[in-house]
Protein backbone atom coordinates (compact mmCIF):
# COMPACT_ATOMS: atom_id res chain seq x y z
CA UNK A 1 0.00 0.00 0.00
CA UNK A 2 1.19 3.52 -0.81
CA UNK A 3 2.17 5.27 2.43
CA UNK A 4 -0.12 8.04 3.62
CA UNK A 5 1.70 11.41 3.37
CA UNK A 6 3.16 12.45 6.72
CA UNK A 7 2.02 15.95 7.65
CA UNK A 8 4.69 18.58 8.29
CA UNK A 9 5.27 19.91 11.78
CA UNK A 10 5.86 23.51 12.87
CA UNK A 11 9.60 24.15 13.16
CA UNK A 12 9.28 26.28 16.28
CA UNK A 13 7.28 25.42 19.34
CA UNK A 14 5.30 27.97 21.38
CA UNK A 15 6.21 26.84 24.89
CA UNK A 16 4.07 27.89 27.80
CA UNK A 17 5.87 29.32 30.84
CA UNK A 18 4.88 27.16 33.79
CA UNK A 19 6.10 26.52 37.33
CA UNK A 20 8.67 23.77 37.72
CA UNK A 21 7.44 20.52 39.20
CA UNK A 22 9.26 17.69 40.90
CA UNK A 23 8.60 14.03 40.11
CA UNK A 24 7.08 12.31 43.14
CA UNK A 25 8.89 9.25 44.50
CA UNK A 26 7.85 5.74 43.56
CA UNK A 27 6.57 4.82 47.00
CA UNK A 28 3.30 3.75 48.62
CA UNK A 29 1.17 1.98 46.01
CA UNK A 30 3.81 2.95 43.43
CA UNK A 31 6.67 1.18 45.21
CA UNK A 32 8.60 -1.29 43.07
CA UNK A 33 7.72 -4.36 45.12
CA UNK A 34 6.61 -6.28 42.01
CA UNK A 35 9.20 -6.26 39.20
CA UNK A 36 7.36 -8.61 36.88
CA UNK A 37 8.01 -6.45 33.82
CA UNK A 38 11.59 -7.68 33.95
CA UNK A 39 10.45 -11.31 33.58
CA UNK A 40 8.34 -11.46 30.42
CA UNK A 41 7.63 -13.75 27.50
CA UNK A 42 8.80 -11.88 24.38
CA UNK A 43 7.00 -12.47 21.06
CA UNK A 44 8.85 -10.91 18.16
CA UNK A 45 7.11 -9.20 15.27
CA UNK A 46 9.38 -10.23 12.36
CA UNK A 47 10.84 -7.32 10.43
CA UNK A 48 8.63 -4.83 12.24
CA UNK A 49 9.08 -2.18 14.90
CA UNK A 50 7.02 -0.46 17.54
CA UNK A 51 3.94 -2.62 18.29
CA UNK A 52 2.43 0.29 20.17
CA UNK A 53 -0.85 -1.24 21.39
CA UNK A 54 -2.31 -4.71 21.92
CA UNK A 55 -5.88 -6.00 21.86
CA UNK A 56 -7.36 -9.49 22.19
CA UNK A 57 -9.91 -10.26 19.48
CA UNK A 58 -13.11 -12.31 20.04
CA UNK A 59 -11.30 -15.55 19.09
CA UNK A 60 -8.45 -14.97 21.55
CA UNK A 61 -5.86 -13.76 19.06
CA UNK A 62 -3.60 -10.86 20.03
CA UNK A 63 -3.53 -7.98 17.53
CA UNK A 64 -0.99 -5.18 17.26
CA UNK A 65 0.13 -2.52 14.76
CA UNK A 66 3.66 -1.48 13.83
CA UNK A 67 5.31 1.68 12.54
CA UNK A 68 5.37 0.44 8.93
CA UNK A 69 1.55 0.55 8.80
CA UNK A 70 1.03 -3.18 9.18
CA UNK A 71 -1.44 -4.87 11.54
CA UNK A 72 -0.51 -8.29 12.89
CA UNK A 73 -2.32 -11.10 14.72
CA UNK A 74 -0.75 -13.68 16.99
CA UNK A 75 -2.92 -16.82 17.28
CA UNK A 76 -4.52 -17.86 20.57
CA UNK A 77 -2.00 -19.48 22.89
CA UNK A 78 0.97 -17.82 21.17
CA UNK A 79 4.34 -18.26 22.84
CA UNK A 80 7.84 -16.97 22.12
CA UNK A 81 8.77 -18.06 18.63
CA UNK A 82 5.18 -18.01 17.35
CA UNK A 83 4.97 -16.05 14.09
CA UNK A 84 2.09 -13.60 13.67
CA UNK A 85 -0.15 -13.36 10.62
CA UNK A 86 -0.40 -10.14 8.63
CA UNK A 87 -4.00 -8.87 8.73
CA UNK A 88 -3.76 -5.60 6.81
CA UNK A 89 -1.69 -2.57 5.88
CA UNK A 90 -3.02 0.92 6.51
CA UNK A 91 -0.29 2.97 4.83
CA UNK A 92 -0.12 5.04 8.00
CA UNK A 93 0.88 4.29 11.58
CA UNK A 94 -1.62 2.23 13.63
CA UNK A 95 -1.63 3.06 17.33
CA UNK A 96 -4.62 2.17 19.55
CA UNK A 97 -6.74 -0.82 18.48
CA UNK A 98 -10.11 -1.79 19.99
CA UNK A 99 -12.80 -4.40 19.33
CA UNK A 100 -16.27 -3.20 18.31
CA UNK A 101 -18.58 -5.16 20.66
CA UNK A 102 -21.36 -5.23 18.06
CA UNK A 103 -19.62 -7.32 15.42
CA UNK A 104 -16.05 -8.08 16.53
CA UNK A 105 -14.47 -5.82 13.90
CA UNK A 106 -11.41 -3.82 14.90
CA UNK A 107 -11.41 -0.04 15.32
CA UNK A 108 -7.94 1.32 14.62
CA UNK A 109 -6.50 4.72 15.52
CA UNK A 110 -4.01 5.51 12.77
CA UNK A 111 -1.79 8.46 13.65
CA UNK A 112 -1.63 9.68 10.04
CA UNK A 113 -4.79 8.33 8.42
CA UNK A 114 -7.37 8.84 11.19
CA UNK A 115 -9.98 6.49 12.60
CA UNK A 116 -10.32 3.20 10.69
CA UNK A 117 -12.27 -0.04 10.75
CA UNK A 118 -10.68 -3.42 9.96
CA UNK A 119 -13.02 -6.32 9.20
CA UNK A 120 -12.26 -10.02 9.20
CA UNK A 121 -11.67 -10.17 5.46
CA UNK A 122 -8.80 -7.67 5.77
CA UNK A 123 -10.75 -4.67 4.45
CA UNK A 124 -9.70 -1.31 5.92
CA UNK A 125 -12.34 1.45 5.85
CA UNK A 126 -11.91 5.10 6.76
CA UNK A 127 -14.29 6.28 9.48
CA UNK A 128 -13.04 9.76 10.38
CA UNK A 129 -10.26 11.97 9.05
CA UNK A 130 -11.54 15.39 10.15
CA UNK A 131 -14.01 17.01 12.49
CA UNK A 132 -15.70 20.37 11.89
CA UNK A 133 -13.35 21.12 9.02
CA UNK A 134 -10.29 20.46 11.18
CA UNK A 135 -7.96 17.59 10.35
CA UNK A 136 -7.49 14.85 12.93
CA UNK A 137 -3.74 15.25 13.24
CA UNK A 138 -2.75 12.57 15.77
CA UNK A 139 -5.42 9.90 16.20
CA UNK A 140 -4.17 7.92 19.16
CA UNK A 141 -6.41 5.67 21.31
CA UNK A 142 -10.10 4.71 21.41
CA UNK A 143 -12.93 3.28 23.47
CA UNK A 144 -15.99 1.74 21.79
CA UNK A 145 -19.39 1.99 23.47
CA UNK A 146 -22.00 -0.78 23.38
CA UNK A 147 -23.92 1.11 20.67
CA UNK A 148 -20.80 1.40 18.53
CA UNK A 149 -19.99 5.06 19.24
CA UNK A 150 -16.21 5.44 19.22
CA UNK A 151 -14.63 7.90 21.63
CA UNK A 152 -11.04 8.64 20.70
CA UNK A 153 -8.17 10.99 21.38
CA UNK A 154 -6.61 13.45 18.94
CA UNK A 155 -3.44 14.07 20.90
CA UNK A 156 -2.27 17.29 19.26
CA UNK A 157 -3.69 19.87 16.87
CA UNK A 158 -0.15 21.11 16.09
CA UNK A 159 2.27 18.19 15.94
CA UNK A 160 1.93 14.83 14.16
CA UNK A 161 3.24 11.64 15.71
CA UNK A 162 6.62 12.06 14.01
CA UNK A 163 7.17 15.12 16.23
CA UNK A 164 5.39 14.11 19.43
CA UNK A 165 8.36 15.27 21.51
CA UNK A 166 7.77 18.85 20.34
CA UNK A 167 4.23 18.77 21.70
CA UNK A 168 5.47 17.61 25.10
CA UNK A 169 8.13 20.34 25.16
CA UNK A 170 5.57 22.95 24.13
CA UNK A 171 3.37 21.78 27.02
CA UNK A 172 0.14 23.40 25.91
CA UNK A 173 -3.38 21.88 25.90
CA UNK A 174 -3.32 21.05 22.19
CA UNK A 175 -5.34 17.84 22.42
CA UNK A 176 -9.02 16.89 22.33
CA UNK A 177 -11.45 14.00 22.74
CA UNK A 178 -13.68 13.17 19.76
CA UNK A 179 -16.65 10.89 19.15
CA UNK A 180 -17.55 9.03 15.96
CA UNK A 181 -21.21 7.92 15.61
CA UNK A 182 -21.58 4.98 13.19
CA UNK A 183 -25.33 5.55 12.90
CA UNK A 184 -24.88 8.98 11.33
CA UNK A 185 -21.29 8.67 10.14
CA UNK A 186 -20.49 11.96 11.85
CA UNK A 187 -17.66 12.95 14.18
CA UNK A 188 -18.03 15.54 16.94
CA UNK A 189 -15.75 17.20 19.48
CA UNK A 190 -16.53 16.00 23.00
CA UNK A 191 -14.01 18.21 24.82
CA UNK A 192 -10.81 20.18 24.22
CA UNK A 193 -7.97 21.53 26.34
CA UNK A 194 -6.03 18.35 27.15
CA UNK A 195 -2.24 18.01 27.42
CA UNK A 196 -1.48 15.23 24.93
CA UNK A 197 -4.54 13.06 25.65
CA UNK A 198 -3.59 9.47 25.00
CA UNK A 199 -5.25 6.40 26.52
CA UNK A 200 -9.02 6.47 26.93
CA UNK A 201 -11.57 4.05 28.40
CA UNK A 202 -15.28 4.01 29.21
CA UNK A 203 -16.57 3.34 32.70
CA UNK A 204 -18.88 0.29 32.96
CA UNK A 205 -22.00 2.49 33.01
CA UNK A 206 -20.65 4.44 30.01
CA UNK A 207 -21.45 7.64 31.90
CA UNK A 208 -17.85 8.83 31.80
CA UNK A 209 -14.50 8.43 30.11
CA UNK A 210 -11.14 8.07 31.79
CA UNK A 211 -8.43 9.93 29.87
CA UNK A 212 -4.65 9.71 30.27
CA UNK A 213 -2.89 13.03 29.69
CA UNK A 214 0.70 12.11 28.93
CA UNK A 215 2.27 15.58 29.05
CA UNK A 216 0.46 16.54 32.25
CA UNK A 217 1.14 13.09 33.82
CA UNK A 218 -2.37 12.78 35.14
CA UNK A 219 -5.56 10.77 34.86
CA UNK A 220 -8.80 12.68 34.30
CA UNK A 221 -12.46 11.75 34.19
CA UNK A 222 -14.65 13.22 31.46
CA UNK A 223 -18.35 12.88 32.25
CA UNK A 224 -20.88 12.18 29.50
CA UNK A 225 -22.71 13.87 27.94
CA UNK A 226 -21.91 17.17 29.73
CA UNK A 227 -18.09 16.83 29.32
CA UNK A 228 -17.26 17.91 32.88
CA UNK A 229 -13.57 17.26 33.55
CA UNK A 230 -12.37 15.97 36.93
CA UNK A 231 -8.69 15.63 37.79
CA UNK A 232 -8.16 12.18 39.34
CA UNK A 233 -4.63 12.87 40.45
CA UNK A 234 -1.00 13.41 39.62
CA UNK A 235 0.99 10.37 38.48
CA UNK A 236 4.71 9.68 39.04
CA UNK A 237 5.11 8.50 35.44
CA UNK A 238 3.88 9.35 31.94
CA UNK A 239 0.65 7.47 31.12
CA UNK A 240 0.02 6.15 27.62
CA UNK A 241 -2.71 3.71 26.55
CA UNK A 242 -5.21 2.22 28.95
CA UNK A 243 -7.74 -0.60 28.82
CA UNK A 244 -10.70 -1.79 30.90
CA UNK A 245 -10.54 -5.14 32.67
CA UNK A 246 -14.33 -5.52 32.65
CA UNK A 247 -14.90 -5.39 36.40
CA UNK A 248 -14.73 -1.64 36.85
CA UNK A 249 -10.94 -1.53 36.98
CA UNK A 250 -8.45 -0.45 34.34
CA UNK A 251 -4.83 -1.03 33.37
CA UNK A 252 -2.65 1.93 32.42
CA UNK A 253 0.66 1.62 30.57
CA UNK A 254 3.19 4.17 31.84
CA UNK A 255 6.04 4.56 29.38
CA UNK A 256 8.57 6.10 31.77
CA UNK A 257 8.86 7.64 35.22
CA UNK A 258 8.79 11.41 35.03
CA UNK A 259 11.97 13.06 33.77
CA UNK A 260 13.31 15.60 36.27
CA UNK A 261 15.16 17.77 33.73
CA UNK A 262 12.01 18.14 31.61
CA UNK A 263 10.08 19.38 34.62
CA UNK A 264 12.84 21.77 35.70
CA UNK A 265 12.70 23.34 32.22
CA UNK A 266 9.02 24.28 32.46
CA UNK A 267 9.74 27.87 33.69
CA UNK A 268 12.22 28.36 30.82
CA UNK A 269 10.39 28.52 27.47
CA UNK A 270 13.43 29.86 25.59
CA UNK A 271 15.52 26.82 26.54
CA UNK A 272 12.68 24.46 25.60
CA UNK A 273 12.34 26.23 22.25
CA UNK A 274 15.98 25.46 21.52
CA UNK A 275 15.70 21.90 22.85
CA UNK A 276 12.84 21.18 20.46
CA UNK A 277 15.05 21.62 17.40
CA UNK A 278 18.06 19.73 18.75
CA UNK A 279 18.74 16.17 17.62
CA UNK A 280 16.56 13.73 19.52
CA UNK A 281 19.54 12.30 21.42
CA UNK A 282 20.19 15.74 22.96
CA UNK A 283 16.62 16.24 24.16
CA UNK A 284 15.29 15.04 27.54
CA UNK A 285 15.06 11.25 27.33
CA UNK A 286 12.56 8.84 28.89
CA UNK A 287 13.94 6.42 31.44
CA UNK A 288 14.49 2.78 30.49
CA UNK A 289 12.01 1.82 33.17
CA UNK A 290 8.40 0.86 32.49
CA UNK A 291 5.38 0.59 34.77
CA UNK A 292 1.83 -0.67 34.45
CA UNK A 293 -0.79 0.30 37.00
CA UNK A 294 -4.23 -1.06 37.79
CA UNK A 295 -6.69 1.61 38.95
CA UNK A 296 -10.38 1.91 39.72
CA UNK A 297 -12.82 4.38 38.18
CA UNK A 298 -11.82 7.01 40.74
CA UNK A 299 -8.14 6.71 39.91
CA UNK A 300 -7.19 4.82 43.08
CA UNK A 301 -4.12 2.70 42.46
CA UNK A 302 -4.79 -0.98 43.17
CA UNK A 303 -1.61 -2.58 41.85
CA UNK A 304 1.60 -1.63 40.07
CA UNK A 305 4.11 -3.79 38.20
CA UNK A 306 7.57 -2.42 37.42
CA UNK A 307 10.45 -3.05 35.05
CA UNK A 308 13.47 -1.32 36.64
CA UNK A 309 16.03 -3.44 34.76
CA UNK A 310 14.78 -2.08 31.45
CA UNK A 311 14.43 -5.45 29.70
CA UNK A 312 11.25 -4.30 27.89
CA UNK A 313 10.96 -0.53 27.72
CA UNK A 314 8.62 2.25 26.65
CA UNK A 315 5.52 0.21 27.46
CA UNK A 316 2.65 1.97 25.73
CA UNK A 317 -0.06 -0.70 25.48
CA UNK A 318 -1.53 -3.05 28.08
CA UNK A 319 -4.37 -5.58 28.00
CA UNK A 320 -5.50 -8.25 30.48
CA UNK A 321 -6.97 -11.48 29.14
CA UNK A 322 -7.38 -14.96 30.61
CA UNK A 323 -4.81 -14.57 33.35
CA UNK A 324 -2.22 -12.86 31.18
CA UNK A 325 -1.17 -9.26 30.75
CA UNK A 326 -0.23 -8.40 27.16
CA UNK A 327 2.06 -5.44 26.53
CA UNK A 328 2.97 -3.26 23.56
CA UNK A 329 5.82 -0.80 23.13
CA UNK A 330 6.54 2.26 21.00
CA UNK A 331 10.21 1.29 20.66
CA UNK A 332 10.56 -2.49 20.96
CA UNK A 333 10.25 -4.99 18.09
CA UNK A 334 8.06 -7.40 20.02
CA UNK A 335 4.98 -7.64 22.18
CA UNK A 336 5.28 -9.19 25.62
CA UNK A 337 3.21 -11.36 27.96
CA UNK A 338 3.17 -11.55 31.75
CA UNK A 339 1.35 -14.26 33.69
CA UNK A 340 -0.69 -12.63 36.44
Amino acid sequence: MTPVPRPPAPWLIRPAKLPATAPPPLDGPWAATDTGLDVLDILNVPGAHGPEDVVVDPDGGVVTGTDDGRIWRFPPGARPGTAPDLLAETGGRPLGIEVDPRDGSLVVCDAYRGLLRLTGDGTVTDLARAVGGSRILLCNNAAVARDGVVYFTDSSNRFPLSHWRRDLLEHRPNGRVLAYDPASGTTDVVATGFHFPNGIALTPSESALLVCETAAHRLTRLSLPDATVTDLGDLPAYPDNMSPVGDGTFWIALASPRVAIAERLLPHPAIRRVAAVLPTRLQPQPHRYSIVAKVDADGRVLRTIHGPAGRYVMVTGVREHAGSLWLGSLTESAIARLSL
